[in-house]
This record gives C-alpha cells, structure tokens and sequence, in this order.
C-alpha cells in the first residue's frame, strides 16, 4: 500500500516512503478521478489478484503486465471498468518491475504520521498485502475523460536506461579518474535491489578512508560505501552512515531507477 509518502519527518529517522515510480501511481489515480495521494497498490513482479464488492473503475499503470478479468485477457488501455465479483490478476511485466492498481474511490487504508504508505525500512504503514486481504473503499468518484491513448508510463525498455544526476555534496572526496569511471562506466543494476535503494555492480569506485558524520539524504543520492559500488537510494532510504554521497538523481529521473531490474544497464550523465 502506497500513497505519497510521509515527508517532512527525516529529522525524527522518518524516511519519505511512497510510491518509488511516482509518474506512474499519480496516473493510476487521475484515471480513476481520485486525488493523486489517495492510497494505491504497488505490485512488484506481479503476482496480485483483486474482486471488487461494488463495480468500480480500475486503473493500472507502470510496468506493463498481462492483464485479465476471470482468466478473460484484457488489451489496450490503463483503465477499466471492472465489475462487482469478477477478479482482476496481474500477472508479471515484461518490462520494468513496479506496477501500479489504483481504485475510484480510493482503498481505505490505516494511516501513520500522517500517511498510508508502507515503509519497508521501519515497517511503518499498513502491512504488506497478504492472500485474503480485505479493504474498505472510498465514496465512487466520477472518472474523467482521460485521453487514454495519451496516458503512460516511462519504464527500462530494452536498453540502457540514462539516468541524469548533479555532483556533490561529497563529490571532492573522489579523485578525477573515479568521476570520470561513475559517468563512463555501463553500470548494472546488482540483484542487491529493493524500495531502499539499488546497488551497481561495475569497477568499483575508492573512497579511501573516510571520517564523515551520518548525514540526511534525499531519494535519488547516489551513495558510494566501502565496496566502492554505487547505491542509489530509493522511496525508503536511510541516512548516509557516514559514507559519502557523489551526486543525486534528478528528480525527474529517479522513477526510472524504480522500474530497473537486476542486471539492467545503468548510464549515469551529469547534468549542471
């Protein structure tokens, strides 16, 4: 369960949380009409089956997954009008990795500090969903008129995935010949990869010894520990732990770093 995520709380160990493909879950709810906080499903690999006591539109956005209705193939668009008893399964993406199912109405969900989310690192939110699941929904919302040949989501398809980022703030730390690797080196995503953050496997880069405080960080910095390979944190990222942090994803881009899988290229281009 996911909806934007609990900002503001770093200083109490908080982390954001939320949806890690944010484009594609603010989708999912406009198709539906619902506000774009309200709370969604995040599906990671597939795998979820979901009926509907009451007939509901239903939207599903992100990496692209079979769909059907009562074992019925369902083609084309994100959204659908799935009626009361029928069940709706996700099946498994054949590109990225995160899928989204939004509900008009919106799913009711236990909310803390504020927010719906669950927080993989803390455990903070509702429990993951688990076979049998029950959840209340929200008053129906009328659906918009969404062109919904216009409506998409950006996932790894096929090729490297560009991803851009900014130096700093601990960039000086590192030698010349090591910036030059970080921005040159076709990195992989490694199968270390979670709503934390995901690891790259490539040479590594040396960070030598190091004496920094533990510092907080922002979704998309790309911190850099002893192994020298690159993490670049995600939705429920910590604090550094004292190691240094070379860039950050644009922010435009990190949702992008959401949908990779393990042994996805990764090319990382600075931008100023």
């Amino acid at each position: 369960m996911q909806d934007l995520g609990r900002p503001g709380l770093a200083h109490l160990g908080v982390p954001a949380s939320g949806p890690a493909d944010r484009r594609s879950f603010r989708l999912a709810n406009r198709l539906v009409g619902n506000p774009e906080d309200t709370p969604a499903l995040e599906v990671t690999l597939g795998g979820l089956a979901i009926t509907l006591s009451t007939t509901r539109h239903v939207a599903v956005t992100g990496a692209p997954a079979p769909l059907t209705v009562d074992g019925v193939p369902v083609e084309g668009a994100p959204r659908l009008r799935l009626r009361a008893g029928s069940v709706l399964a996700v099946g498994r993406p054949w590109a990225g990795c995160r899928t989204y199912l939004a509900v008009s109405g919106g799913i009711e969900a236990e909310r803390v500090l504020g927010s719906a989310s669950r927080d993989s690192l803390t455990g903070l939110g509702p429990d993951p969903v688990r076979a049998g699941a029950e959840y209340g929904l929200g008053p129906v919302r009328p659906v918009p008129a969404v062109p919904l040949e216009l409506a998409f989501s950006v996932v790894p398809c096929g090729g490297p995935a560009t991803v851009r980022f900014r130096w700093g703030p601990r960039h000086e730390l590192f030698d010349a010949a090591d910036r030059h690797r970080l921005t040159t080196t076709p990195w992989r995503v490694s199968a270390e990869c979670d709503r934390v953050g995901a690891r790259l496997t490539g040479p590594p880069l040396a960070i030598g010894s190091v004496d920094l405080p533990s510092e907080g960080t922002v979704r998309g910095a790309i911190q850099v520990p002893p192994s020298g390979e690159p993490i670049v944190f995600l939705a429920d990222h910590p604090v550094t732990g004292g190691y240094p942090v070379i860039g950050v994803v644009t922010d435009a881009d990190i949702d992008l770093v959401g949908q990779t899988l393990p042994g996805d290229e990764l090319r990382l281009v600075p931008v100023h």
